[in-house]
């Protein structure tokens, strides 16, 4: 994803990406001014905050304290020995509760503007909930001392659901924060060249298991690397298959680590739905053997989590359909939780994974091609490529009362031309595992067609054919002609 050049203090050579993100809080913690002010860095767990912000920190001279889970008591002691450590004091500091403990950070920023961040934020709150009300009361103080006291506070946290009602309309804190900032998944441009993956396909495979979380490589899996498309099997067998690796027991501790889940089963029954592909609150009900009404609830809070997104149907207004989050998720449920009785045998890996590597391809690497798809067009599609600039890109359905089917559109795409707004750029098929033809173009055209009896505008609508193993040379001179927009794998990592 291309992002503006990072202003203000340099970038960390180390820092791989992130060149808004380092903007953005290098403008905040730097920023002149009088008077305390809030900032709020949000985003799922291994995408590199702590890292971002103890860089920081490092580079403003900025105070970094990383709470742990552990009583009000003690955490505040453990407050009082990082200020120690910080200024140099010979005896720590004691502050008896939230509001000293707040005096405390203020008045490391007497000088200059400061960054105070608390990382794990919510470790605090858990067990001091009056303290967002405490922050925003000392944020809110106008006396000459705070005038003078200038720390620019960076509350972090990966409890996405916690993090996302910080600022509410409901909270203290509500309208207090001059920076909210959420930390991404690498791009899978990014993430390719992150991982230093130059083969397409490969990268593909790879992302649909580890997706762009940066720590899977460096922490869970110790920089080991595919070495070629001939060992991505092997790799998977050594990587998140082997319960002596890390990233084997990640996915399940993502929803562990959300505090305000309870009946976690059912969560991850949603989940395992989702990721066995049952798209919709109707489908996810049948499959965990619920009503629709009785998972209306996990539904929401699993969004609210950042572990489920959810997508309007571009042709149906009524209906939305679901979408795990995080890769590694969908490959736990759909390939490593039904075989962990395998896996648990001596050299089961290897076995488990020859048994399959087929449910991997359909029900987890086809799906997450389809996405990868919508998101080149987001980010990476030149506006000529569909003859105006993208604005909304979802999956779509389309009634054919004729043949009495339904007929989907991967990658749907509605967009600006001129003055005009939302008109409907492009319908477009996505196949992993097909060399694609003229039966797919004839496909889409008749998604067109429907369209267009029920009033669509579809004069600017594009068909598009979107192939992990390529076009046959039909379907090429068809594209030569202007009758289709082709997009393989080379176009998809490097083209526009």
């Amino acid at each position: 994803m291309t992002r503006p050049a990072a202003r203000g203090l340099p970038k960390p050579q180390d820092m791989f990406d992130r060149e808004w993100e380092w903007s953005e809080l290098t403008a905040f913690a730097t920023a002149e001014g009088a008077g305390p002010r809030l900032g709020v860095v949000s985003g799922r767990r291994r995408q590199g905050k702590s890292f971002l912000l103890q860089a920081l920190a490092d580079a403003t001279d900025g105070f970094y304290y990383a709470a742990v889970e552990a009583s009000a008591a003690e955490s505040l002691h453990l407050l009082g020995d990082a200020v120690a450590r910080f200024t140099g004091a010979v005896v720590p500091p004691r502050p008896a509760n939230w509001e000293q403990g707040l005096e405390l950070l203020f008045g490391l920023a007497k000088e200059r503007p400061l960054p105070v961040v608390i990382d794990e934020f919510p470790y605090l709150a858990r067990n001091a909930p009056a303290l967002p009300s405490q922050l925003q009361a000392a944020i809110g103080v106008r006396s000459e001392r705070h005038r003078k006291e200038r720390p620019r506070i960076l509350l972090c946290g990966s409890a996405m659901s916690f993090m996302g009602g910080l600022l509410s309309g409901a909270s203290p804190l509500y309208g207090r924060a001059g920076l909210d900032l959420v930390v991404h998944s690498l791009g899978f441009r990014e993430a390719a060249e992150f991982w230093g993956i130059r083969d397409p396909r490969l990268a593909v495979l790879v992302h649909a298991i580890v997706g762009g979380t940066p720590a899977y490589r460096r922490e869970f899996v110790d920089d080991d690397v595919p070495d070629g498309p001939d060992d991505f099997d092997a790799w998977v067998c050594r990587t998140v298959l082997n319960p002596a690796r890390p990233i084997h027991g990640e996915a399940p501790y993502l929803l562990a680590a959300e505090p305000d889940l309870r009946n976690r089963s059912l969560y991850h029954s949603v989940l395992a739905a989702v990721a066995g592909g049952n798209r919709t609150s109707g489908g996810i009900a049948s499959a965990v053997g619920r009503k629709a009404t009785d998972i209306s609830l996990p539904l929401s809070v699993l969004k609210n989590c950042g572990l489920l997104t959810s997508e309007p149907d571009a042709f149906r207004a009524n209906r939305t359909t679901y979408h795990v989050a995080e890769p590694l998720i969908t490959f736990h449920h759909a390939v490593v939780r039904p075989e962990t009785a395998l896996l648990s045998r001596r050299r089961g890996a290897a076995a488990m994974w020859e048994h399959s590597r087929s449910t991997f391809l359909s029900k987890v690497v086809g799906p997450h091609f389809e996405r990868l798809c919508r998101e080149w067009v987001e980010w990476h599609a030149d506006p000529a490529t569909f003859g105006g600039m993208p604005i909304q890109v979802a999956s779509g359905t389309v009634a054919d009362p004729v043949n009495r089917t339904s007929l989907e559109a991967d990658v749907v795409v509605h967009g600006a031309i001129g003055q005009d707004q939302g008109i409907l750029l492009s319908v477009g098929e996505a196949k992993w595992h097909k060399v694609m033809n003229l039966g797919h173009l004839q496909r889409l055209r008749r998604i067109l067609e429907l369209l267009e009896a029920k009033g669509v505008d579809t004069r600017h609508a594009s068909p598009a054919c979107y192939s992990g193993a390529g076009f046959d040379p039909e379907l090429r001179a068809a594209e030569s002609r202007g009758e289709v927009v082709l997009v393989d794998l080379q176009r998809l990592y490097h083209g526009s």
